[in-house]
């Protein structure tokens, strides 16, 4: 059987750690950052967990992470 394939896109996106969990990126912070307070900016910064219900689907796009 052939090898299954990573998606590239969610290999750009979600980093497995070591407990299992995946880590990723937070959202609404990349444009329009003018008209955004700096208390929201500012609390969009570092990482988040991917909840619970997305686990499933990430990893079957990742399948040897």
């Amino acid at each position: 059987m052939p090898k299954m394939k990573t998606k590239s896109g969610a290999a750009k996106r979600f980093k497995f750690r070591a407990n299992g969990s995946i880590k990723r990126s937070q959202a609404f912070k990349r444009h329009i950052l003018t008209k955004k307070t700096t208390k929201n900016k500012r609390q969009l910064r570092g990482v988040a967990n991917v909840d619970a219900t997305n686990v499933a689907s990430i990893r079957t796009m990742m399948p040897y992470a």
